[in-house]
């Protein structure tokens, strides 16, 4: 059973064995180190000269990669932090997903890829949840695999096949966890393929049973929406989750299908509140569900706040598991 760093690093050895155009940049990737996470260990070493330890510049080594992408070759750029993504923002916003559209003929087969969230104590400036930043810059595909997902073959399929700039997110408490198997004793897992290849995993706790209550979630926050779903399983409670892995461009059409007779809907992610992901998702379901939606639509993130360091307040301000549940059990009541 594979584990969503051990998915990531196959992935990013199969698209390097498969293209000899994939090269990748990044802080401190060479062996024995292999990044930050390690999701890049191994690799130097069996791909020798294709994969760059770069200086301490998100701008400069991102600019790089958008360069090598212009000239044919398909970088994977790796941002130590998620919250580093401010400081190469610049080329990502005004240049890299501008190219295609301002010059004709130009592509930018461009994959950055970035760990995201807290839970770990690192504090204020490197445990955000900053895709929200990026979500709404035209030509920007944000990617972020739940653990429904095989996340090392979407990275690849993102490297190989797609032509257009991708911010790929990963989260820190995802990389050790297992991933879900279609085969899984007590949850039912199946992917909902769309045309681009990203598709949405749907889960649900009681199999043949109809859900008392979908969730909607991506990425890190997967990891404690399964948990609920256990948990309430013992509990009779039946749950549907569904997992979209492309976030941006933003489509509720793999989902509608799922919801023409939903109950009540809970969207669940990581990031802060205000102006995030949930909060266009649920204006886009609003406009197509309106008049068969049960209850209103509700939405749970973290506070609207900086990140401490510290365990029991990081918990008061992030996304957990607890208050998913009391938010379930609440709407159900």
């Amino acid at each position: 059973m594979s584990t969503y760093l051990q998915s990531l690093n196959q992935g990013l050895a199969e698209a390097l064995a498969t293209d000899v155009r994939v090269v990748m940049l990044g802080e401190d990737l060479h062996d024995p180190y292999g990044g930050a996470f390690k999701v890049s260990r191994g690799l130097s070493t069996r791909f020798p000269g294709r994969v760059i330890s770069t200086p301490i510049s998100e701008a400069g080594f991102t600019g790089v990669a958008a360069g090598m992408a212009i000239r044919g070759l398909r970088p994977v750029v790796e941002i130590m932090f998620g919250d580093f993504l401010t400081l190469c923002a610049d080329q990502i916003v005004n240049h890299i997903t501008k190219f295609s559209r301002m010059y004709p003929g130009v592509s930018v087969p461009l994959v950055i890829r970035t760990p995201m969230g807290g839970g770990r104590g690192y504090g204020a400036t490197h445990s955000q949840t900053l895709e929200k930043m990026f979500m709404g810059v035209p030509g920007l595909t944000v990617l972020a695999p739940s653990l429904a997902h095989d996340p090392g073959q979407l990275l690849k399929h993102a490297i190989l096949t797609d032509n257009n700039p991708i911010l790929f997110i990963e989260n820190k408490l995802l990389y050790g966890q297992t991933l879900l198997q279609s085969d899984d004793a007590e949850l039912d897992v199946a992917l909902l393929h769309d045309d681009d290849g990203y598709p949405t995993a749907r889960v649900r706790n009681i199999p043949g049973h109809p859900a008392d209550l979908t969730l909607i979630a991506y990425g890190g926050s997967s990891r404690m929406v399964l948990e609920v779903m256990r948990n309430f399983r013992s509990e009779e409670i039946s749950l549907c989750a569904l997992f979209p892995s492309r976030l941006a461009p933003l489509s509720v059409a793999p989902l509608l299908l799922h919801l023409q007779s939903a109950g009540p809907i809970l969207v669940v992610e990581e990031g802060s509140a205000g102006f995030n992901w949930g909060s266009e998702l649920s204006a886009q379901l609003y406009e197509q569900l309106f008049a068969r939606l049960k209850q209103p639509i509700r939405r749970l993130a973290a506070q609207d706040a900086v990140i401490p360091c510290r365990a029991d307040l990081e918990d008061e301000v992030l996304l957990t598991t607890a208050k998913i549940e009391a938010t379930i059990l609440e709407m159900l009541t």
